[in-house]
């Protein structure tokens, strides 16, 4: 803020450096973009690999259970959300929602929607396949739909997503989804014991 007026942040990276401003050359908001744009796309056209290998670390998250179940799923929180944060920031562009849908949508986080829609594409959809709030970026949805394809259970995109529940934002999706598929399993046991 300069006189209470927003500054003209990193869009205007020619006028800063008229000023004397420090405007590093390599880290352009365009350039991030573009970097983080090939990365999610890389990501989508290898949905299919990426699904297979989730299948086997949910597995092993799973296996894992009675050492979460140990340790306390609150103290282990923090640092498997780091790791989360990392490698799903990387590869997807990740938001930490907490409620991860990748695996139904192709590799294609919706929460890199601008207007963070989880069921579907606006109507603005470029004719290019680019998004018209951001038009140098491609639709999360039109990547969404294309991820889909690759995948084994790729008509999971189909399924209604609920609204994204903001308590759970900056959680482990990992952890949870690892809870719920050990309650799962324990009750499963004991509706076939009883």
């Amino acid at each position: 803020m300069v006189d209470g007026k927003p500054g003209p942040g990193n869009a205007a990276p020619a006028k800063k450096a008229a000023t004397g401003a420090y405007t590093p050359a390599a880290v352009s908001p365009n350039r991030r973009a573009r970097r983080s744009y090939t990365i999610r796309l890389w990501s989508v056209r290898h949905s299919r690999f990426l699904e297979w290998f989730y299948g086997r670390f949910a597995d092993a998250f799973l296996w894992l259970h009675p050492v979460w179940n140990r340790i306390g799923y609150g103290r282990v929180e923090r640092p498997v959300t780091f790791v989360e944060r990392n490698v799903k920031g990387l590869l997807f562009d990740c938001r930490m929602c907490g409620q991860c849908v990748l695996s139904s949508t192709g590799m294609s986080c919706p929460m890199n929607c601008p207007k963070q829609l989880r069921n579907g594409p606006c109507g603005g959809v470029r004719a290019n396949g680019h998004c018209e709030v951001e038009p140098d970026m491609p639709c999360v949805w039109v990547q969404a739909w294309a991820g889909s394809r690759n995948m084994v259970n790729g008509d999971a995109i189909l399924k209604v997503q609920k609204p994204v529940n903001q308590s759970l934002r900056e959680t482990s999706s990992w952890l949870r989804v690892t809870a719920e598929a050990a309650a799962a399993r324990e009750n499963a046991k004991k509706g076939e014991s009883a």
